[in-house]
């Protein structure tokens, strides 16, 4: 799949498989064949210190390595935001969170191998047990950054990795 067009139907292997929708569904006429590229669910957590700085990852892999983003990762099947949340911070940083709390939620556009995904991003703020070691997760993490953030023009300067993580801190910010 390349630019979210299939050469060949998955189920019978026919040539007219057919793109609709912006690359967001596949028909085959020859077998009735149907696949839909439906909004995947994504979470990310905003980690404070006590200076007030926020903690941020380097993305260590594509899309976008070497841009910072929050800890945080897809959603599991059969799974919460909120239970997503705490799975994806221990396993990026190490550390299991003693609370979650949800702040917001914006779409996404995450490309992955020439597949265009559309995400919803929730956002949660989240508490670290006191003297937490972070110790990252090497194939997604390449090292962490604490960032104070106190304005806009702090977010307009820090090289992120998603629109959805800008969003989320001008939300923030508003509410502080």
């Amino acid at each position: 799949m390349k630019d979210n067009k299939f050469n060949f139907c998955p189920e019978c292997g026919s040539k007219n498989i057919c793109t609709k929708n912006s690359g967001r569904k596949w028909v085959c006429p020859d077998c009735g064949f149907e696949l839909y590229n439906n909004t995947a669910a994504a979470v990310g957590l905003l980690i404070q210190n006590k200076k007030g700085e926020l903690l941020f990852e380097k993305r260590a892999k594509e899309p976008r390595k070497g841009f910072l983003a929050f800890p945080g990762g897809f959603c599991e099947p059969d799974e919460s935001g909120e239970n997503a949340a705490v799975r994806e911070c221990f396993e990026e940083i190490g550390v299991r969170p003693l609370s979650v709390k949800y702040i917001c939620s914006y779409p996404n556009t995450y490309v992955y191998k020439d597949v265009v995904y559309k995400t919803c991003d929730m956002f949660f703020t989240a508490t670290l047990p006191a003297g937490a070691q972070l110790k990252a997760e090497e194939s997604e993490v390449s090292g962490f950054e604490w960032v104070g953030v106190k304005s806009a023009e702090d977010v307009e300067k820090i090289p992120l990795a998603f629109v959805s993580a800008k969003n989320t801190l001008l939300k923030w910010l508003e509410t502080k």
